[in-house]
């Protein structure tokens, strides 16, 4: 009967583990698509306008 109940425990505290890991994994995941997202954005404004003023430069012969 001891050994049922260690087993038990034992299961409960895996089960206990493997959500929080899944919550890390979850909250890590959030934070990399933030960061993403925040340099992605900061791109994006460096970049400004195009220029469509094609006739700048000379064509190639």
């Amino acid at each position: 009967m001891y050994m049922l109940e260690l087993q038990k425990l034992n299961a409960i505290e895996l089960r206990r583990r493997a959500e929080q890991e899944r919550l890390a994994g979850e909250a890590r995941r959030a934070r990399r698509a933030v960061r993403r997202a925040a340099r992605e954005s900061v791109r994006k404004e460096a970049e400004g306008p195009v220029s469509t003023d094609r006739d700048r430069f000379v064509h190639a012969a």
